[in-house]
C-alpha cells in the first residue's frame, strides 16, 4: 500500500502523478483525483500565500493518508500540497486515491481532504489585487463539520 506525500513549492502534473501511482497495478479498479485550485475571489485576490510547519506537515498528511488506507482498503494514495505564493488558477493540493472499487476511492479522497483542511499545519494569507495583504485566513466551521462527520460514519 504505497503512500506518497510531498509538500513542495513547485507545481505538480496531475496526469503524471496518476500514471506514477497506477502504472503496472492490475489490482486497481478505481482512481479518484481531487485537485484544489487557487480562486481569485471575484477578481479581488492576486495571490494566496501558504506557509507550513516543515516536517510536521508531511508527518500529519502521512498519518491521515495511512488512516485512509486502513479505513477504506485503498491500494495507493498520493497527496501533494504546495506552499509559497500561489496565483489564481494555479494548483494548491492534489489527492489521488486508488482502490479495487470506486466508492472506497471516493470516500478515501473525501476523508483525506476533510482531515487535511483541518489537521495539517498550513496557514494561508491572502494578497489583494491592490497590493495589500488581507491577512491570515481563519478556519471555517464547515471544514470542522466535514471532518467530524467521519467519526459518525461506519466504514
Amino acid at each position: 500500500m504505497p503512500v506518497t506525500v510531498r509538500v513542495q513549492r513547485q507545481d505538480f502534473d496531475l496526469a503524471a502523478e496518476v500514471q506514477a501511482l497506477s502504472t503496472g497495478r492490475h489490482d486497481i479498479g478505481a482512481v479518484v483525483t481531487f485537485s484544489g485550485l487557487c480562486r481569485d475571489e471575484a477578481g479581488s485576490l492576486s495571490a494566496l500565500e501558504l506557509e507550513h510547519y516543515p516536517g510536521m506537515a508531511e508527518a500529519e498528511i502521512t498519518r491521515i493518508c495511512k488512516e485512509a488506507v486502513t479505513r477504506f482498503g485503498l491500494q495507493a494514495v498520493c497527496a501533494i500540497h504546495r506552499h509559497g505564493k500561489i496565483l489564481p488558477g494555479e494548483n494548491i493540493v492534489l489527492v489521488v486515491t486508488a482502490s479495487p472499487h470506486r466508492q472506497a476511492a471516493f470516500d478515501g479522497a473525501n476523508f483525506i481532504m476533510d482531515f487535511l483542511k483541518t489537521s495539517a499545519p498550513f496557514w494561508k494569507k491572502e494578497h489583494a489585487v491592490d497590493g495589500k495583504e488581507r491577512g491570515w485566513v481563519s478556519a471555517k466551521d464547515e471544514d470542522d463539520s466535514a471532518r467530524d462527520r467521519w467519526s459518525n460514519t461506519k466504514d
